[in-house]
């Protein structure tokens, strides 16, 4: 019963067509579907569909519309006319447990029920059309990749191009493939509240499958990947704090920082707090961590990380309530950034950024570094770090900094690429005060 419903039920279609009418580019569309299913009451099987059909409409989506457009003579669709047409189209190209005759079928239905009666029969010919046509259309469609390699992985252009001027047309292939893939789930083991060897365990107990991650810029038995698991917000042992989940790429900011016990340390924009309750288990509680963020919503997202994970050392700040008299050892600036280094995080983020967009945040982030150097002690360290893989927001904005700051100088800096390095992307610069 339940692989008869992954197949033919429309549950989870139905959901995942309120999703996509309802996402706008302003919004994250996995916040939307996340408030969507934890309304619905889905199995977990029909909760894995739904969210696979949504995320690969998303990330697939100009790649779909050129095969609408084949069969339309680039007429435009009502946009949940378009919506219905991808949604069938994804089913037969991408998803193989779905056999191609239900795809449609459910596709036909749908569209009656969404009110789009007149419009069925162009549904099912459509279709039913590509179905004819299914070995020439996977050949087709694999020769994009090579040919227009923006249309084939389904990314705008502009940036296509724009990587493919970094680093050449072959890492530029590995980073778009990386990008439509689904992220993997880290969890970075907290040892205020867990030791490794034991979490390991306790696991096994949760129905955890995990497997153990190394890289040079943390400690073994600190992060692990999390290949299968329940729901985590059912799991004791993350109720109980003892794991946060986060990416690896995202702990060389404060390795780089090195933050040692006694010290005063801002994290100028602190939330979720990934990075800041990484600290606070680095110095073992000892110091003083003021968090800043400037909206209330997300110190209260801050305070409930530090409740679950045991950080005692942090002071949740915002801008009116921080001390300008107040000078720190160290500086973290985790700058808003474009967020190209997580694009498969953040499955709709390529249809929303845009060129000028990183011209601006890269305005953006030179005036948070220059606001952070006049909180920084003598001789401290200013730690600038993106999750952007663009040098405009990474080493420009530093050497621009550095140009009008001569009493700061750069002592190190890294980048972590997905082609490289199996992880998000991020930049980090480690700056030191004179």
């Amino acid at each position: 019963m339940g692989l008869l419903k992954i197949v033919s039920g429309e549950k989870p279609r139905e959901i995942a067509l309120t999703v996509l009418d309802g996402h706008n580019e302003g919004e994250f569309v996995e916040d939307l579907l996340e408030r969507k299913l934890a309304e619905a009451g889905l199995s977990p099987a029909d909760r894995r569909l739904c969210q696979e059909l949504v995320y690969g409409i998303v990330r697939w989506r100009a790649t779909l519309d050129w095969l609408i457009a084949r069969k339309t003579a680039n007429r435009t669709q009502k946009p949940a006319l378009q919506d219905l047409l991808r949604l069938g189209l994804y089913q037969i190209f991408w998803l193989d447990r779905i056999p191609n005759h239900a795809a449609v079928h459910v596709t036909v239905e749908l569209a009656k029920q969404r009110g789009f009666g007149p419009q069925s029969g162009f549904v099912n010919a459509l279709l039913r059309g590509y179905l004819r046509e299914f070995e020439a259309t996977k050949s087709l469609l694999a020769e994009l990749k090579t040919s227009q390699p923006a249309l084939g992985f389904s990314h705008p252009e502009w940036l296509v191009s724009r990587w493919e001027q970094l680093w050449g047309a072959e890492k530029t292939r590995q980073l778009l493939e990386w990008n439509n893939t689904p992220p993997k789930t880290f969890a970075r083991v907290n040892p205020l509240k867990a030791d490794p060897a034991k979490l390991i365990e306790q696991w096994r107990d949760e129905n955890v499958e995990y497997d153990f991650v190394r890289k040079d810029w943390f400690e073994e038995n600190l992060v692990f990947e999390l290949k299968s698991h329940p729901s985590l917000g059912t799991l004791p042992s993350f109720q109980q704090g003892q794991f946060y989940i986060q990416d690896p790429s995202t702990l060389l900011a404060v390795q780089m920082l090195d933050p040692q016990p006694g010290e005063t340390i801002l994290d100028l924009c602190a939330a979720p707090g990934g990075k800041l309750t990484y600290i606070a288990q680095r110095i073992g509680n000892q110091g003083r961590i003021v968090a800043h963020d400037v909206r209330p919503d997300r110190l209260a997202l801050i305070n409930a990380n530090c409740a679950r994970l045991g950080v005692t050392c942090v002071q949740a700040a915002s801008p009116e309530s921080l001390n300008p008299q107040l000078l720190f050892d160290k500086i973290l600036v985790d700058a808003p950034c474009s967020n190209t280094g997580v694009m498969r995080r953040r499955v709709g983020l390529r249809w929303s950024l845009g060129a000028a967009e990183i011209g601006r945040l890269a305005a953006s982030q030179d005036q948070l570094l220059r606001k952070a150097a006049t909180l920084l002690n003598k001789n401290g360290i200013l730690l600038y770090s993106t999750c952007s893989i663009d040098p405009q927001e990474n080493q420009e904005v530093v050497t621009n900094f550095l140009a009008v700051h001569p009493r700061f100088k750069l002592s190190a800096d890294r980048e972590v690429l997905p082609f490289n390095d199996e992880v998000d992307g991020a930049y980090v610069a480690r700056i030191e005060k004179d």
